[in-house]
């Protein structure tokens, strides 16, 4: 109620929501969850970022919506009480369904640029530089965020998202744009820090797209007479 708290200024945020999603891992799983030291599924992080921007109502369709539906059952077998506020018709319609995907994620991106360097004489015989840039690592992902209308089963919208960060070894990645990314798991490593940047800038592509779905929808103004 009270909007985005604590969210990075360059975070899209909205007035009001702007469409109803629920968001289901990608069939096809996540290569970033066996080849790096990262959390399984990136739905937890995009859930964050979709509440702090206020732009989407999100509606759980995985473990809060089997406990809402034990809670109904016991309602109907009079358990719990007969008044309560757990009751039928009272759920909110997904309109879209949100599915993330990890196109590339590099961890060694750069990993030639040592050799380049070190093949430059002037750079070479500068004491401990070349020290310095075999630690050089470009690290790069990026990633999709795919709309699908829950009405039509068309994909309205695909937002890209990408984000590269340069580790000099000397003190890591800077910060992911997210402060609460960490409450996710997503601040642990570099490359998740680089991940979750990505997928932040996917969602602020996404809720372009999305205003401008909704507002091609809109009626036509009716002019009034004066």
């Amino acid at each position: 109620p009270l909007g985005a708290q604590g969210a990075d200024a360059g975070l899209q945020t909205c007035g009001s929501p702007v469409a109803t999603l629920a968001l289901a891992e990608n069939p096809n799983g996540y290569t970033m969850s066996s080849h790096y030291q990262l959390p399984a599924s990136p739905v937890p992080l995009i859930k964050l970022i979709a509440q702090q921007s206020g732009c989407f109502r999100v509606v759980d369709r995985a473990a809060g919506l089997r406990n809402t539906v034990q809670e109904q059952e016991l309602k109907a077998a009079g358990i719990i009480r007969s008044d309560s506020t757990v009751a039928k018709g009272k759920g909110y319609e997904a309109q879209y369904t949100l599915i993330p995907s990890l196109t590339f994620s590099e961890q060694d991106a750069g990993r030639g640029l040592a050799g380049i360097l070190a093949s430059i004489p002037v750079l070479r015989d500068i004491g401990g530089l070349i020290g310095l840039v075999e630690q050089v690592k470009l690290k790069e992902a990026q990633v999709a965020l795919l709309l699908t209308d829950n009405e039509t089963t068309e994909q309205l919208a695909a937002a890209t998202g990408a984000a590269r960060s340069t580790d000099l070894g000397l003190g890591g990645l800077v910060a992911s744009k997210l402060g609460g990314a960490g409450a996710v798991g997503w601040s642990n490593t570099n490359e998740g820090k680089v991940i979750a940047a990505a997928f932040y800038d996917a969602h602020n592509k996404l809720v372009q797209q999305v205003q401008a779905l909704k507002a091609k929808d809109l009626p036509p103004a009716v002019p009034t007479n004066k």
